[in-house]
């Protein structure tokens, strides 16, 4: 399959302005974002604790839920309210500052997701 941001594809046009690199619409009639599919998994949501590659501090890191990227959002946006901490969402995991596993899980089964505790 060949990518089409390494094959020169068109990025302006003087008619219609910016362009997506992927489907080669304009920016305000792209459906690239519409085809990404929502990941799945086994129905269960795992909760971690990390603290590898992040310089000795600890993130809670939430995997497993099957929603797609605006829905995953407006979740992480709610997980790291409710534990007063910053985070981010990126590539289908939600990471929240500092160790809040339990509060987390307990936030997430009240929500109605089946939650496992994951790692040590």
């Amino acid at each position: 399959m060949k990518n089409h941001r390494l094959s020169g594809g068109l990025v302006y046009s003087t008619d219609s302005g910016r362009m997506c690199p992927d489907c080669r619409q304009p920016v305000a009639q792209c459906v690239c974002h519409l085809k990404k599919p929502v990941p799945t998994g086994d129905g269960i949501v795992r909760v971690s604790r990390q603290t590898k590659g992040r310089g000795g501090k600890a993130v809670t890191v939430v995997t497993g839920v099957p929603l797609d990227a605006t829905a995953l959002a407006e979740l992480g946006k709610k997980l790291k309210a409710a534990c007063g901490s910053g985070g981010t969402v990126k590539d289908g995991v939600i990471e929240v500052q500092g160790d809040h596993c339990d509060k987390l899980m307990d936030v997430l089964k009240a929500q109605g997701w089946t939650v496992k505790r994951a790692g040590g």
